[in-house]
């Protein structure tokens, strides 16, 4: 019983000074899984803690007494911090927000801000159309595809949500993640277009979030097909996918960031959500302590060359075409805190305060500036909490729950609003 108090008691106390310790690159990639347990784990922790001081005192091992009782005890306060309520939405859309949700709606939303195990309502399966075209390379026979999921028996709410997927530009495609939280949408009646688009080093920036147009204007043209308003368009992804969703939000007609064929179109949606997606490319610059990797030689755009890449080492060089001293404009160009204006569409920002890989303190900047300019911009910020927190068990993890309450209400919000 003494090792097992030991275990518990000890278990509890390191990972919650792992919560504490803010990870830098690029050994605090390879730590970050383990943080993320630490997360996406507290109620566990918190009951291993108290565990281990209770066997520690039976068999007595008073040392593992203040051991357990200090790892419960932090993180008993990380679960809270991470389950409080906020005003945000009050703030963002002021008093009575919650009234413009009709009661129907609510019933297949999360219910609290977290539970100790979080079920979702039963309901039928959604259809899932896999790999339908969205659109074509110029020039090319390249085509691009996107999954997308409709909701069962013509439950419909008229909201589409459009999905970015995250991995640093470099990484990852449609199909790999997502499908409980896909479900969970398709089960209020939302239908999400699952975007699969190029990624780095095949091409840049500007062919990146040229894809993701495509792919707005594609759900617009395709409304009529799947029963949704061209009108109720949502860009949503995490990481590098919510930098991709705010900067194709906020500029949705811009000509440098939007193809040729295509500046004439209809590119605007009613709002965007964005997982710890960065915002100021500079900052992330810095952040990721990209200097490391200066004076590498270049990658090449061959999609059957290989890049040597580990995932630690992603490079902002090739996605920007350069480093901020000799491509700043690339930069200023890139950063969605560059473009804020009125006429932004409403925004929900989701980070935690630990972030290894997106700043909060920009993200903080461009929710002041939205707030400043008038847009409707909620801002979720989880302490202890870091990058990709919503990736791990979130049925349990306080702040992935959370932050799935904060994103129901803001899609019912933005698929009942008369003003949009």
């Amino acid at each position: 019983m003494r090792v097992l108090a030991i275990v518990l008691s000890g278990m509890s106390l390191l990972m919650s000074i792992l919560l504490l310790v803010r990870l830098t690159f690029p050994w605090g990639f390879y730590v970050l899984a383990f943080k993320l347990a630490a997360g996406a784990l507290s109620p566990f922790w918190v009951l291993a803690g108290v565990a281990g001081a209770v066997m520690g005192w039976m068999a007595r091992a008073p040392w593992t007494i203040p051991m357990g009782m200090v790892g419960a005890g932090m993180m008993t306060w990380y679960v809270w911090r991470c389950a409080r309520g906020h005003t945000g939405f009050e703030d963002a859309f002021g008093a009575g927000w919650d009234d413009r949700i009709p009661p129907g709606q609510t019933e297949h939303m999360t219910q609290r801000r977290w539970t100790p195990y979080l079920r979702m309502k039963a309901s039928p399966e959604p259809t899932v159309e896999r790999d339908v075209v969205y659109g074509t390379v110029s020039g090319t026979e390249r085509q691009l595809l996107c999954d997308v999921w409709r909701p069962a028996n013509g439950n419909v709410s008229g909201l589409v949500v459009i999905y970015l997927h995250g991995g640093a530009w470099y990484y990852m495609d449609k199909g790999q993640l997502g499908g409980a939280f896909f479900r969970h949408l398709a089960a209020q009646g939302h239908t999400v277009v699952d975007v699969g688009y190029r990624l780095c080093p095949e091409v840049d920036m500007k062919a990146m979030i040229g894809d993701v147009k495509r792919a707005v204007a594609w759900t617009k043209a395709d409304a009529s097909r799947y029963g949704v308003d061209p009108d109720r368009i949502v860009l949503a992804g995490a990481s590098s996918g919510g930098h991709l969703a705010l900067l194709a939000g906020y500029a949705p007609q811009h000509p440098d960031l939007t193809p040729a064929d295509m500046r004439d179109v209809d590119l605007s949606v009613c709002g965007v959500v964005s997982y710890y997606g960065p915002t100021d490319m500079e900052a992330e610059y810095r952040h990721a302590s990209q200097q490391r990797l200066v004076g590498r030689p270049p990658l090449s755009s061959d999609p059957d060359t290989p890049t040597n890449v580990g995932p630690a080492d992603w490079r902002m060089d090739a996605l920007l075409g350069g480093w901020p001293e000799d491509a700043s404009d690339a930069y200023e160009l890139a950063s969605p805190v560059t473009h804020v204006s009125p006429g932004c569409p409403p925004t929900l920002l989701i980070q935690g305060d630990r972030d290894l890989i997106t700043p909060v303190d920009a993200t903080c900047e461009l929710h002041a500036k939205l707030v400043e300019a008038g847009v409707p911009a909620v801002n979720v910020v989880f302490p202890w909490t870091d990058h990709a927190f919503d990736v791990l068990l979130p049925q349990v993890s306080p702040p992935a729950q959370s932050a799935l309450y904060d994103v129901d209400r803001f899609l019912a919000l933005l698929t009942n609003s008369e003003e949009l």
